[in-house]
């Protein structure tokens, strides 16, 4: 649809959003409803203590790049991903479908499971900079060299972790169509259903912003120390959000 396809994604959004909505007749409809919103809404909000660049200066003041910058951001992060299990659990066990029930039960396991994995790798990288806050860690980067080069096998874990909990490639058993009909989500049709995949995209954005970070330095570059200062320009400000 349109020149190259490039309608598609609107089309594909319009299609989920005039669909016909069906409950199961058995299912938990207050639960079955709750579901989506407790996949998606946990995977925006990871979102909030990420810097995407460094503070931006204005003609009404300084803009910080975050929307939350706190203390504790990482912390925050592995809190608020970790309540995304619960609509997974929650979509399965609502629809009153075997199929449904098995995905949520095998989802939710996979993601619990490397949970673990990946707090546990990020400690020595809170050693280090003997900080939580994103913001100190792109700051202790910008002046000593990004952590990919200081914890690569961090760096691995952290990866392979994050692959595990966004189910891509080889993690998407769960998912399992030929065995699962569809997984978690086979009862649901219109935009309940497209809020799965929503959050599945957002949880990966996150992901990789946070593998920015926590590795490869956020906003600044190696061996450039004009691009490693906070921004004292509209320009530079923009150029750190394109190299974030």
């Amino acid at each position: 649809m349109g020149p190259q396809g490039l309608f598609q994604v609107l089309a594909d959004g319009v299609k989920n959003f005039m669909k016909e909505e069906t409950f199961p007749a058995y299912s938990s409809r207050a639960l079955f409803m709750l579901a989506p919103a407790l996949a998606f809404i946990p995977a925006m909000l990871t979102w909030a203590v990420i810097p995407f660049g460094s503070p931006l200066p204005t003609p009404w003041g300084l803009i910080d790049l975050v929307v939350a910058d706190l203390p504790v951001g990482f912390l925050f992060t592995l809190a608020i991903s970790s309540v995304g299990v619960y609509g997974i659990v929650l979509a399965g066990w609502s629809s009153n479908n075997k199929y449904a029930l098995l995905g949520g039960l095998r989802s939710s396991a996979q993601m619990v499971s490397y949970e673990i994995a990946m707090g546990m790798s990020v400690i020595p990288i809170f050693m280090l900079t003997e900080s939580l806050n994103l913001g100190d860690i792109i700051r202790y980067q910008a002046e000593h060299g990004w952590m990919i080069l200081k914890q690569p096998l961090a760096f691995v874990i952290f990866l392979i972790a994050a692959f595990a909990e966004t189910n891509r490639l080889p993690f998407d058993l769960p998912e399992s169509e030929s065995e699962l009909v569809g997984g978690y989500h086979t009862e649901y049709s219109s935009m309940k259903f497209a809020l799965f995949f929503l959050g599945e995209y957002a949880n990966m954005i996150a992901s990789a912003a946070m593998m920015v970070t926590l590795f490869l330095g956020g906003w600044t570059l190696p061996f450039i120390d004009a691009l490693n200062l906070p921004a004292n320009s509209l320009l530079v400000g923009l150029i750190h959000i394109g190299v974030f």
